[in-house]
C-alpha cells in the first residue's frame, strides 16, 4: 500500500491464468475478474489495468487474442476501471491477465492479517471450480454444471467488497489457488485466532461433489490439503468434502470476518444480487488452527 494522502492510498496486484474454458472471450472475462479480485480483496476500487499476455503466435491466431481482450475489456467496463494498454510475449502456452492498481482508503484497508476473535465468516461464492474445471478438461462437464462454474468466475467480487466492508469487515481475502483451507490457515495464522469450519454450510457447486467422488479433483487440490493437514482437524466429514474445501479455485469468491449480528444481514444483501453467500465458521483466540466440523 502506498498512501498518497491521509484519506487516499494506493494498492497494486498482478495475476495471470491459463485458459479455463474453450471460448475465448468467456477466458478473457473470467482472467479480468481474477485480477481484479485481489484489489476488492483489500477492500479498494480498480482504477487502471495493463494486460499480461502470453500467446504462441505462430499457432494462434491475434484474432482469437482479440477475443480474449474483449472479454477482459467488458469486466473492466463493469467495474469501473481503465484498461491502458499492457505488453505480450512469444509464450508455447497461452497465458492472460492484468495488472491493476486500485484506490483504497488507508483505515479501511483489508487484510489477511484482519480477523478477530468472536467474528462470524462470510463465503461469498461457492466453491468447486478447480473440480469442475477438470471435467471440462475431460470432456465429462454436464453443460449445466459448465456453465455454473463459468458464471461463479465471471461474477466480479465488487459487491462482495462492498459488503464487507459495510459489514465492518478488516479481515478478507479471496479464495483462489490455494482453496479455501490454504487461504483460511495463512489467515488464521497471520491474525492470530483458531477457526471452526462448518463444512455443511460451505455452499458447493452444482455438480462439484459429484464429479470430485468419480475422481476429477485438480492436483493443485491435493497439494492444498498436504500443505494445511497438520494445520487442521477434521471432525466427522467425509473425504470428498475436504477435498472440495481444499480445491484450487479460480476467481473465487471473498472470505471476510465480521460480528455475528452483521453476518446474517452481509449474507441477505449477497443473496439479493444473486450471490451463493453463507456463514461459514467463526474464529476465537488461538494460534491458526482450524477445526473442520460437520456443521
Amino acid at each position: 500500500m502506498w498512501r498518497l494522502a491521509d484519506d487516499r492510498a494506493l494498492v497494486v496486484t498482478a495475476d495471470f491464468i491459463t485458459p479455463v474454458v474453450d471460448d475465448a472471450r468467456t477466458w478473457g472475462r473470467v482472467a479480468a475478474a481474477n485480477s481484479v479480485s485481489d484489489i476488492y480483496a483489500m477492500g479498494a476500487q480498480p482504477l487502471l489495468a495493463l494486460n499480461l499476455v502470453g500467446w504462441n503466435v505462430d499457432e494462434l491466431p491475434t484474432e482469437l487474442l482479440g477475443e480474449v481482450l474483449a472479454g477482459s475489456a467488458e469486466v473492466a467496463a463493469e467495474c469501473g476501471f481503465v484498461t491502458a494498454g499492457g505488453h505480450t510475449v512469444d509464450d508455447p502456452e497461452p497465458k492472460f491477465g492484468l495488472a491493476v492498481v486500485g484506490e483504497v482508503h488507508p483505515d479501511r484497508v483489508l487484510t489477511n492479517a484482519g480477523l478477530r476473535p468472536g467474528e462470524d465468516l462470510v463465503l461469498t461464492k461457492p466453491l468447486g471450480v478447480g473440480v469442475v474445471a477438470t471435467a471440462i478438461k475431460r470432456d465429462l462437464a454436464p453443460p449445466e454444471v459448465a456453465e455454473a462454474a463459468v458464471a461463479s468466475m465471471t461474477r466480479s467480487n465488487a459487491e462482495a467488497c462492498a459488503v464487507a466492508l459495510d459489514a465492518g469487515a478488516t479481515g478478507a481475502t479471496d479464495i483462489t489457488g490455494f482453496g479455501l483451507l490454504g487461504h483460511l490457515a495463512r489467515m488464521a495464522e497471520e491474525s492470530g485466532v483458531d477457526v471452526d469450519l462448518r463444512a455443511g454450510t460451505v455452499p458447493v457447486l452444482p455438480g462439484a461433489r459429484e464429479l470430485a467422488a468419480g475422481g476429477c479433483v485438480p492436483g493443485g487440490t491435493h497439494r492444498n490439503l498436504d500443505w494445511v493437514s497438520d494445520r487442521i482437524d477434521v471432525v466427522g466429514v467425509d473425504g470428498t468434502t475436504v477435498l472440495l474445501l481444499a480445491d484450487a479455485q479460480t476467481s473465487g469468491g471473498l472470505l471476510f470476518g465480521c460480528r455475528p449480528e452483521r453476518a446474517a444481514t452481509a449474507v441477505e444483501r449477497l443473496g439479493g444480487s444473486g450471490h451463493r453467500a453463507a456463514v461459514v465458521g467463526s474464529t476465537r483466540a488461538g494460534t491458526g488452527r482450524i477445526r473442520v466440523l460437520g456443521a
